[in-house]
């Protein structure tokens, strides 16, 4: 398998490759659509085939890769059935398997920052989009979030993950590149709650500035970005 993460300075958005070493099939997940050119060139220096794009929900804070990577090689482009970009090739339910020659990538529904988040996982790599961050987590209070959901997302589903699963988020603003299931479990200062209550208390408090652009950005990301 072939593994790379990209971080983009301007929106502290991490983009992740994934290929297989065997067939040299490729896809992307939560590509940025300035460095489109950086993805093609590390496509061709690595001689592979782009072939899938994930987006895990509707970004607020950068504008998508994801119908440009289609334009320039053809690729599938899949988002979670919650999406409201009608314009997608591929929505995947929760649990649904996606292959990329002999790797497989599950699907899971993890709505709560908004309701059309999902998360990756593939093996013992989690790819959790801004559900679940390293030592924080996405905020849900636009895009119909929702801080029950999120809590039911994390603490239901992907903390149940085994501890050595290693979380590889869409963001991070501290310089961190990867976590895992365990550390966050014991060290996020968001999990350390004792209800659904507690956590939704916390999270609906936040007050936090909205993205900039944030309109237009979600606006073209319902186009996948055209």
């Amino acid at each position: 398998m072939i593994f790379k993460q990209v971080f983009d300075k301007k929106t502290s958005t991490y983009t992740y490759l994934i290929a297989s070493s065997i067939g040299r099939e490729a896809l992307i997940i939560d590509p940025v659509l300035d460095n489109i050119n950086e993805y093609i060139s590390l496509l061709n220096e690595l001689d592979l085939r782009l072939v899938k794009v994930i987006d895990t929900h509707i970004h607020a804070d950068h504008i998508t890769g994801a119908s440009r990577l289609k334009d320039q090689t053809n690729c599938t482009t899949i988002m979670g059935e919650q999406t409201p970009a009608n314009s997608v090739d591929l929505k995947v339910k929760d649990e649904e398997i996606i292959k990329l020659d002999q790797i497989e990538i599950k699907a899971l529904y993890t709505p709560g920052h908004t309701s059309d988040s999902f998360s990756f996982l593939m093996n013992d790599y989690l790819f959790s989009g801004d559900t679940l961050l390293i030592n924080g987590t996405g905020r849900t209070d636009f895009q119909n979030g929702s801080a029950k959901d999120a809590y039911n997302s994390i603490f239901n589903k992907l903390l149940k993950l085994p501890e050595k699963t290693l979380l590889y988020p869409a963001h991070d603003y501290n310089g961190e590149k990867v976590s895992s299931i365990g550390k966050e479990k014991k060290f996020n200062p968001r999990l350390q709650v004792s209800s659904e209550n507690e956590y939704a208390e916390i999270m609906n408090n936040l007050n936090l500035p909205e993205p900039k652009m944030m309109d237009v950005n979600v606006a073209r990301n319902i186009k996948l970005g055209a």
